[in-house]
């Protein structure tokens, strides 16, 4: 009989086969906990390859090194951190030049100048690929970590920023013919959010402020992988469902203008790569966080007891559109 390969079982079933050899709940979360007696420190590991993450077509090698060092800050935010610093594993081809190596560098100090932390060390080893593997390091009070599985039914669900920029900002660079009717200025916000995107660790420092009992009832992660990703996620660990409304979904306001309502709504949802936060917690606390933030968040939604995941058109509804991991973005 043959043996399952990658690609039958998942990523799911990977990381469900993958966590028998890893210590109890390693893999529930953006990012591993290391809980002391006054510090928690986050640890988190995210692999580029060239080709599958980035390429000469869409990414100078600066913006390589921005991406790289943001999705690991944007995990450490997840988990309510601050980053302390990364190491860098560089696997490149003996003739590729050292100007693109070194500018990948600056781009990665670039990011960390930005929103902390500093290069700690790292190595360097030849491959046929670019491959560039970080690992960031962040800490935070052992009572303050934001995991996933604390979404309770009455919640409401928040989502910080646009979702849906990253994806049109790639389209625009591989078929640049597509943008010709974009506004100079809407095209080049979204390739910037798809170049060069913000971890959201201005979330954590806001909630800094909240007494240690509110985390208790706060549940999240990043939005990496798309935002209906992420709220399954979230339902999936806490073993609740949730409404969302299509009016409130957090889409850029002039991407239905250019890709038409439904392309915006796939984009919004499931084209990935935003480094957003998706938090699940209780109404009176999102709408203070909301308030202290200004317009950066919006609640799309709440969470209910059964299992189901639905996209609905207005509140009121009691039906609507199931969000599924087969629509989700898969890496296998």
């Amino acid at each position: 009989m043959d043996q399952p390969t990658v690609a039958d079982i998942g990523e799911l079933g990977l990381l469900k086969r993958l966590q028998h050899f890893c210590a109890k709940g390693s893999l529930d979360n953006d990012a591993a906990v290391l809980p002391e007696a006054d510090t928690a420190h986050v640890v988190t590991t995210d692999l580029l390859v060239e080709g599958v993450h980035f390429s000469d077509r869409t990414t100078a090698p600066e913006d390589v090194g921005w991406r790289a060092i943001a999705a690991n800050l944007s995990d450490l935010a997840a988990m309510g951190a601050m980053p302390i610093g990364v190491t860098v594993g560089l696997s490149v081809p003996r003739t590729i030049a050292v100007d693109w190596i070194e500018r990948v560098y600056q781009g990665m100090s670039a990011c960390l100048s930005a929103y902390g932390g500093e290069i700690l060390g790292g190595d360097v080893v030849q491959s046929s690929q670019v491959m560039l593997a970080i690992t960031a390091i962040g800490q935070v009070a052992p009572r303050r970590v934001i995991r996933r599985d604390r979404a309770q039914p009455g919640h409401v669900i928040v989502a910080t920023g646009e979702h849906g920029a990253s994806r049109a900002g790639l389209e625009l660079l591989l078929h640049p013919q597509k943008g010709q009717q974009v506004p100079n200025q809407t095209k080049q916000s979204f390739i910037q959010a798809h170049q060069r995107p913000i971890p959201r660790l201005d979330w954590g420092h806001q909630m800094n402020t909240l007494p240690d009992s509110d985390f208790e009832t706060i549940a999240g992660m990043d939005s990496s992988d798309g935002l209906a990703n992420a709220v399954l996620y979230l339902c999936q660990a806490s073993g609740v469902g949730a409404r969302l409304v299509r009016s409130r979904l957090p889409l850029p306001p002039a991407l239905a203008d250019w890709v038409g309502e439904q392309t915006a709504l796939d984009w919004c949802l499931y084209g990935g790569e935003d480094f957003e936060l998706v938090l699940c917690l209780p109404s009176k606390l999102a709408h203070a966080l909301i308030a202290s933030m200004g317009s950066s968040a919006i609640i799309i939604g709440t969470v209910v007891a059964d299992l189901e995941i639905l996209l609905l058109d207005s509140p009121e509804e009691t039906t609507g559109l199931a969000l599924t991991w087969e629509s989700c973005f898969r890496h296998f």
